[in-house]
C-alpha cells in the first residue's frame, strides 16, 4: 500500500513542477523594429526591452452624469440643425417625446421623419418668439432667472425650386424631467 500512495504523491508531484518551473517573459523590440518574447534578457539579443505603462490612478468619485437631452431651446435647435445636416432621422427622433404611441405608430412616423431629413432645412423659430436665449448667463447681482420655455419649434423644410414648397412644421415643445422634448402637432411628425 505504502508504494502505492509513494506513487500516487510523486505524480501529483509532477504535475505541479511545471508551474514552479515557469520563468519570466522579458517583452523586448528587436533590432528591426518587431517585438521579442524572451526568456533571456533582452540585452542578450541586442534588443531594447519594452517598459509597460504605469496604470493610470482612478479618478476619484463617480463621473459626471452624461447629459443626452436638450437642457434649453438653443440646445434643441442645435439638435434639429445636426439631425438635418446629418440627414439623421433617427437623431430627431431622439429628441421626441414617444409616450403613448403604439409600435406601429412610431415606426410610421419615423418613415415619415425620414422624408422630412430629405428636404433641406430652411429655418428653426420658437414660439413664443424670442423665449429661447436660455444659454445666457444670468447677471451675477440677482439670482439665477429660470429661461422660458417655447411652446412650439417651427421648421421650415424644402426650397423654391421644390415642387413642393415650403413647408412649416410644427413641433410642440414639452418639458420633462429637465429636459426639453419634441411632440409632433397633431399627427405626431409635427407634418400638418
Amino acid at each position: 500500500m505504502r508504494p502505492l500512495l509513494a506513487l500516487v504523491f510523486l505524480f501529483a508531484l509532477t504535475g505541479m513542477l511545471p508551474v514552479a518551473a515557469q520563468t519570466v517573459i522579458h517583452r523586448c523590440v528587436g533590432t528591426n523594429g518587431n517585438p521579442v518574447f524572451t526568456d533571456q534578457p533582452c540585452a542578450t539579443l541586442d534588443a531594447t526591452p519594452v517598459m509597460r505603462s504605469p496604470a493610470t490612478p482612478p479618478v476619484a468619485g463617480p463621473p459626471a452624469p452624461v447629459m443626452l437631452c436638450a437642457a434649453n431651446a438653443n440646445q434643441l435647435k442645435r439638435v434639429v440643425i445636426e439631425a438635418f445636416a446629418a440627414r439623421d432621422a433617427n437623431r430627431l427622433a431622439a429628441v421626441m417625446l414617444w409616450g403613448g404611441y403604439g409600435t406601429h405608430a412610431a415606426v410610421a412616423d419615423i418613415r415619415a421623419l425620414q422624408g422630412i431629413m430629405r428636404r433641406p432645412l430652411l429655418s428653426l423659430t420658437t414660439e413664443p418668439a424670442g423665449e429661447d436665449e436660455g444659454d445666457l448667463p444670468a447677471p451675477s447681482d440677482s439670482a439665477p432667472e429660470v429661461a422660458p420655455v417655447p411652446t412650439m419649434l417651427v421648421v421650415d423644410t424644402g426650397a423654391a425650386g421644390d415642387p413642393e414648397g415650403v413647408q412649416a412644421l410644427h413641433f410642440d415643445v414639452v418639458q420633462r424631467a429637465g429636459c426639453l422634448w419634441l411632440r409632433g402637432a397633431g399627427t405626431g411628425t409635427g407634418t400638418p
